[in-house]
């Protein structure tokens, strides 16, 4: 899932920006006009106007900057549709630099479609400085298939202010999920339709939830070879327990269940929730369309200390790129994405200009010397209250990073079922309802 919402959403990818490509690839080489063209994907779209001019910027910098590059980008939101992914890569139709979620990158290396980019990592003059962590999701059996652009790690979001109305310390949140219950239990008793803590339960979400808080108790989705279940289990219980106890026994998350991400997003801007499990990005959509306040909005770890959920996204490129094309592409993504403080992610000062937060405390990209220069911008022009986000920087280091299991929107689906039926019915027979999903999971993963 994306850390902002449901990450596999069904609008479609836009088509080729340039009648003189037959495909989306290059269809040619790679060359035009004696120089090195390159296709790339995830422009922003025009919709998007701030973004796109930030984009458009930047490729003209790359391009200037080396003038034997030629660079076609394509824009489409989401960056990756999953109806047509497959379709493109197996047609050929793929641009020769093109956007994955890390769950992708094995995929698209098993079936063969991802070209081997072990040999061209000189070009890539970021490479040793990004975490060896994110780095290992795109290397597969010793090779290197993609470049981690992004990641996010999940934590708790929660409302200061409610913290302080309930006589809990905004400073110290809930390291536990005995803690967590026990402040939403507080908080509902503001009343007034307070809601103490809320979880997603419908449309895949209320599976991904459910994963990320099985990783917080230290638990698992599937072993360790991907073939069989581990959701039957005490962790599993626990989680399933613990959301039937602060729904039924406390109260504490409200009556209205069946909910997804822009329902409890609505519910914390409009400062009627005290706690949800999210990734840092919500916050800016809270204060610029639910209506919060960056004051009022924190984020701790995921309670419970023993893990947590990450994802993000990289690129990887086309089996049909040329060499030149290879080491063009690799070129690009240390201008536009991988150089600390610069490029489309990395212009904090540019951001600050615009309005764009900056100071959230996404995951670091970066190691050394390149982190320690990244933070030093990202700090000059922080914009929002970075002491709010101390406790997630502070906590998250502590925990065991676990990216989505395999099949993830299958096995999400399965899972769904589970926690709607625990929200929903209070005779939920929990023990029953884990047998049944694993057997299901068994079944999905049997297939692959």
């Amino acid at each position: 899932m994306r850390s902002t919402g449901f990450r596999r959403t069904a609008v479609a990818i836009g088509v080729c920006s340039s009648l003189a490509l037959a495909a989306c690839g290059s269809g040619d080489g790679g060359s035009a006009g004696g120089k090195t063209r390159i296709t790339v994907n995830c422009e922003p779209p025009r919709s998007a106007k701030v973004d796109r001019a930030f984009f458009e910027q930047d490729v003209a910098a790359f391009e200037k900057r080396n003038p034997d590059i030629d660079v076609v980008a394509h824009d489409a939101f989401p960056c990756q549709d999953p109806k047509t992914f497959d379709a493109k890569l197996a047609g050929g139709r793929m641009e020769d630099v093109f956007y994955t979620y890390f769950t992708d990158a094995r995929h698209v290396v098993d079936i063969r479609q991802a070209a081997d980019l072990t040999p061209y990592l000189k070009e890539l003059k970021s490479y040793g400085s990004i975490q060896k962590q994110l780095r290992d999701i795109y290397t597969v059996d010793g090779k290197v298939y993609g470049i981690p652009r992004t990641g996010y790690s999940m934590g708790l979001i929660y409302n200061r202010e409610l913290f302080r109305k309930a006589g809990l310390d905004p400073d110290k949140p809930p390291a536990t999920w005995q803690e967590v219950r026990a402040a939403a239990k507080r908080i509902a008793a503001l009343g007034d339709g307070t809601v103490g803590y809320a979880d997603y339960s419908a449309q895949n979400q209320g599976g991904w939830h459910f994963t990320a808080e099985l990783y917080s108790q230290g638990g698992d989705v599937v072993d360790a070879g991907g073939a069989k279940a581990t959701v039957d289990t005490p962790e599993g219980r626990a989680v399933l327990r613990n959301l039937h106890d602060m729904r039924w026994t406390d109260d504490s998350m409200g009556s209205k269940q069946l909910l997804v991400i822009n329902d409890v997003q609505q519910m914390m801007g409009s400062g009627k929730l005290g706690m949800y499990l999210a990734a840092p990005d919500n916050i800016p959509i809270l204060v610029k369309e639910k209506g919060g306040d960056y004051k009022d909005l924190a984020l701790a770890p995921m309670p419970g200390g023993r893990g947590t959920l990450i994802g993000g996204d990289g690129y990887m490129f086309s089996r049909r790129a040329t060499p030149a094309q290879i080491r063009a592409g690799l070129k690009w993504l240390d201008h536009m994405f991988l150089t600390p403080g610069k490029g489309f992610l990395g212009d904090y000062a540019r951001a600050r200009k615009h309005d764009a937060p900056v100071g959230l405390p996404e995951p670091r990209l970066f190691t050394g010397a390149a982190d320690a220069e990244d933070q030093r911008v990202k700090k000059a022009n922080a914009n929002v209250p970075v002491g709010n986000y101390q406790a997630f920087l502070d906590g998250s280091r502590k925990l065991r990073m676990k990216i989505e299991p395999p099949h993830a929107q299958q096995i999400y689906s399965v899972l769904d079922g589970v926690v709607s039926a625990v929200l929903t019915k209070e005779d939920a027979d929990i023990d029953q309802l884990l047998k049944e999903a694993s057997g299901k999971i068994d079944g999905i993963l049997a297939r692959s």
